[in-house]
């Protein structure tokens, strides 16, 4: 049962991989993200759901919560763009509660690691559970934020979506570019291009944030001077049309 478990595992996290980097760089709501979107929205759900059931058999809790917090991320995320209205319902609430769980537990795992003699809680040391941890409180605090407020839309509703699917291809690039670098080139490990690989959706996921929160203010701005400059065409072609009637006239 492994074996099968185990290609497709390592099929799902391939083609993740390759979507997830296709659909950041294509230009968002186009029709070709879209595809590239659902194609990693799959792949990843199947990553991280044979990631756990590996991990169960295996005996390995850390992977668990890594790969039920992927799940979460792609799940909710994916949810964000496909509802068409801002009202949240029981999917939402079920999530909440899934990601307070891996909260609680991935902070309590950091902190029985910082207190271990080895210093480690199932062979991890507490600065990856602290890590996750703090992902999984920075997304229950947007998931009370967006049932509190009855929804989400507008520009919050975008920077939802893309955080959370692009910290999803992060948790994924970690695990293939990262985790296992010896499966690697030593010119890949020796140049540093597998943390770049690693690192490369969170420099994306700033880029895409910034540009979402001053996209508006930059299209205000550039609105006056594009009326000023129409404006200035339309009395000059107003102008002219004058000049042109006058002379008839007179002649």
């Amino acid at each position: 049962m492994r074996s099968p478990l185990l290609v497709l595992h390592i099929c799902a996290g391939t083609l993740g991989m390759l979507s997830g980097f296709v659909a950041v760089f294509l230009r968002k709501g186009s029709r070709q993200h879209g595809l590239a979107g659902n194609v990693f929205v799959i792949a990843m759900l199947c990553l991280s759901s044979t990631g756990v059931f590996l991990a169960i058999m295996k005996s390995q809790p850390g992977n668990i919560l890594g790969g039920t917090l992927t799940f979460y991320l792609v799940a909710t995320a994916w949810m964000t763009a496909r509802r068409r209205d801002a009202k949240p319902g029981i999917f939402d609430r079920g999530a909440l509660l899934v990601v307070l769980g891996l909260a609680a537990v991935e902070v309590t795992c950091g902190l029985e690691a910082a207190m271990s003699p080895t210093g480690l809680t199932y062979d991890y040391p507490p600065g990856p559970y602290f890590f996750l941890g703090s992902v999984a409180v920075l997304a229950t605090a947007g998931d009370v934020r967006m049932l509190v407020r009855g929804g989400i839309s507008g520009k919050q509703r975008i920077a939802r979506h893309l955080w959370r699917m692009c910290f999803a291809l992060f948790i994924a690039a970690a695990s293939i570019f990262m985790a296992r670098q010896r499966l690697f080139p030593d010119l890949m490990r020796k140049t540093g291009a597998l943390l770049f690989l690693s690192f490369l959706p969170l420099m994306l996921m700033i880029f895409w944030l910034v540009r979402v929160r001053f996209a508006n203010a930059y299209k205000r701005m550039s609105i006056p001077t594009n009326s000023a400059a129409y404006s200035r065409r339309a009395s000059t072609s107003s102008s002219r049309r004058g000049w042109v009637w006058l002379r008839q006239r007179l002649s």
